[in-house]
């Protein structure tokens, strides 16, 4: 461990005397409570993962979760294993027929994406339901699967309380307008394009 002097370790304190201040009072003006439209989106990976996350703390306080899968399919992933665990808690849909390049179906596409914005409208109705997830909805805007001004108007009128994530690449300009947090994963490497494949517990 490298030695630090008294005169170094009083300027430190003194820097962090400062830093605390400034954070305590920035933290102070801070006052108001409302239920939050979180946007996560960009090219990069981890946007459902951090969703996922933020679901996890939700859980640590008792809250109950909704969530609505878009595109991904009904096939089995870790996340939603886990979430089995909490059934008291957390009413999963995965409600998608999987990326549209594997349906090949625009029809079939928004047929499914309607099914699973009624069930999305449903759980935001629900007065015991503190967060709702809508995975990948970004897509099947994207796709004009889903009429998106009605669908960026209803996040928009949802109850004051209700914190709601929306995840999914090139979210469209109007949802990150709505939204209070958009976070953009970028991608600055990824192991596909070193030839390995998805692997379980990492990408399902």
């Amino acid at each position: 461990m490298t030695a630090i002097s008294p005169e170094e370790a009083a300027r430190h304190r003194e820097k962090m005397v400062k830093r605390k201040a400034v954070q305590d009072a920035e933290v102070a003006e801070k006052t108001r409570e409302k239920g939050l439209l979180i946007v996560n989106t960009g090219p990069g990976k981890g946007k459902s993962t951090a969703a996922f996350g933020l679901m996890l703390r939700a859980l640590g306080h008792g809250w109950k979760v909704g969530v609505v899968q878009f595109i991904k399919g009904n096939w089995e992933t870790g996340e939603r294993r886990a979430m089995e665990r909490f059934s008291d808690l957390v009413e999963w849909h995965a409600m998608g027929e999987g990326f549209t390049w594997e349906t090949q179906d625009k029809a079939r596409d928004i047929a499914a994406a309607s099914r699973a914005w009624d069930k999305a409208k449903e759980l935001m109705a629900r007065d015991d339901i503190r967060l709702v997830i809508l995975d990948e909805l970004n897509i099947a805007l994207r796709y004009d699967y889903l009429p998106l001004d009605a669908v960026v108007a209803t996040l928009a009128a949802r109850r004051p309380d209700l914190h709601v994530v929306v995840t999914g690449r090139n979210a469209k300009p109007e949802m990150v307008a709505a939204a209070d947090l958009v976070t953009e994963a970028g991608l600055v490497k990824h192991h596909f394009a070193a030839g390995v494949k998805a692997q379980e517990g990492i990408e399902f």
